[in-house]
């Protein structure tokens, strides 16, 4: 059987989905290149959450990540 647990090992699995969907919100919103929106998620501090198993971040869907993401701008 398969394990579907998710851990710190293989939690990187999700992210690109997420960040996909994140920076398509975002350069739409703000007007910018997918390339400048990715910069601007990948070092802010909802990705940072995010990459931690035990924030269990990974569970939140595109729209609660994206409003983390501005509630901290």
């Amino acid at each position: 059987m398969m394990n579907l647990t998710i851990n710190q090992e293989n939690l990187h699995l999700l992210l690109p989905s997420k960040m996909s969907w994140l920076a398509c919100m975002l350069a739409d919103d703000e007007n910018i290149s997918i390339v400048e929106a990715l910069q601007r998620l990948y070092s802010s501090e909802m990705y940072q959450k995010l990459q931690k198993e035990s924030t269990k971040y990974w569970h939140l869907g595109p729209v609660a990540l994206y409003e983390e993401f501005l509630s901290e701008q």
